[in-house]
């Protein structure tokens, strides 16, 4: 049984048109709300601005802040999620979760994104352990930077690319989910105010407010496909810093996933940002490039031995 989620609103609570149903999940920046339009007769998601260690639900539903100093920072925060969210809704991609609605009320923000069907990379990649195909990982991540470049080309970064906010629906289709840290990507390159992280997948630009840029989110697309194959994150970017004890995709999975793909990870797992992929096109073409002969399996003790030569002559005779 799930334990309740502090400050969410209540199943039947109406926003607007809106009718929550359940609440989905609950961060340090947002609640997300599962809910119907009563008015389309559809099933949406809604992501509540909500930052638990600046604000909490008054009794009245509306949003507070803890104190007079946390008033700035909470009015900085909901301008930022109400522009963002204003400029996600004008990307219509199919790899990028879909903003149907935005609007303020209750004293935040709300985003109102489309539902869909499907479930996280995560759970694949529990489930197997890692190990997803070579097969798996050319279906699902070409598609997903197609959406990540959609999303680049309104100068926007994710900036918290990972396994459980990338969504497979029916067919091994990705969307990219989440935009809690994502920001202007070019407003001096930095990262403004208080944002996300995730260890492991973020490079060290985000950890010491370095130069942001595409380049940043493709280190995230690399950590997270080397997490299918090994079925845990890379170590964290800090860690690398001090001593980098990252080993090379093309030599712990040799054999078993092509030379080409090998190489496209530890491209984007370049500590240094200038040693990575540039662009998300760069990456796209990358991944275009033919590939070589897939890795042979590796053969049993009487399959070796049925390929000796002296053994199959003396079977023959």
């Amino acid at each position: 049984m799930k334990s309740k989620i502090q400050n969410a609103l209540p199943a039947g609570y109406k926003l607007r048109q809106y009718r929550i149903v359940r609440t989905l999940s609950g961060g340090g920046f947002s609640i997300v709300y599962l809910a119907d339009d009563v008015e389309r007769e559809q099933r949406v998601v809604i992501k509540e601005y909500l930052p638990s260690n600046q604000a909490r639900r008054a009794k009245d539903s509306s949003v507070e802040t803890l104190s007079s100093e946390t008033d700035g920072p909470f009015r900085q925060g909901i301008k930022r999620f109400f522009d963002e969210a204003a400029a996600l809704a004008k990307i219509n991609h199919p790899s990028v979760v879909r903003v149907i609605d935005f609007f303020r009320e209750n004293n935040t923000v709300y985003l109102v994104m489309r539902h869909e069907k499907g479930t996280d990379l995560s759970w694949y990649i529990r489930r197997r352990r890692g190990g997803m195909s070579e097969k798996f990982l050319r279906t699902v991540f070409p598609q997903l930077l197609l959406g990540l470049r959609e999303l680049h080309s309104h100068n926007m970064l994710h900036l918290d690319i990972k396994p459980p906010n990338i969504f497979l629906r029916p067919g091994g289709k990705p969307l990219l989910l989440d935009f809690g840290a994502a920001q202007p990507a070019y407003r001096d390159n930095r990262a403004l105010g208080a944002h996300t992280l995730t260890l492991g997948y973020a490079p060290i630009e985000q950890h010491r407010r370095g130069h942001l840029g595409p380049w940043t989110d493709l280190y995230a697309i690399g950590a997270s496909m080397l997490t299918c194959m090994s079925g845990k994150s890379p170590p964290a970017a800090t860690e690398r810093a001090e001593r980098d004890k990252y080993r090379p995709a093309t030599r712990v999975y040799a054999g078993r996933y092509s030379q080409e793909l090998l190489e496209i990870v530890d491209w984007c797992l370049q500590m240094d940002q200038l040693d990575r992929p540039q662009t998300v096109q760069q990456l796209i073409d990358r991944f275009e490039r033919p590939v070589g002969p897939e890795p042979e399996p590796e053969l049993g003790v009487l399959d070796r031995l049925k390929r000796l030569p002296w053994l199959n002559k003396k079977q023959a005779g």
